[in-house]
């Protein structure tokens, strides 16, 4: 597992975590599941749990969001690092 703090969000990646890139933003009560794509850009992942609990603050998810766009190659080099094939 991978993980960094940035402006108050832990943003992890699990080793055995599946495509598509993406890594995992914890920030209060609310985990939010950011898609890193291949463009560039990041958003919110196509799935059902993608903000948990499915109620989470929405101003909590656009701060996750938005932290994620500014450290974006960061955060796709822990992904990287993580999802390494020998």
């Amino acid at each position: 597992m991978g993980s960094i703090r940035l402006q108050g969000i832990r943003f992890v990646a699990y080793t055995m975590d599946h495509e598509p890139r993406h890594v995992h933003g914890f920030h209060a009560e609310v985990e939010v599941i950011v898609d890193l794509r291949r463009d560039g850009a990041v958003s919110l992942a196509d799935r059902t749990d993608a903000v948990r609990p499915s109620n989470g603050s929405k101003s909590d998810v656009r701060h996750v969001l938005t932290v994620a766009a500014n450290h974006f190659e960061e955060l796709a080099l822990i992904w990287e690092k993580q999802h390494e094939r020998a």
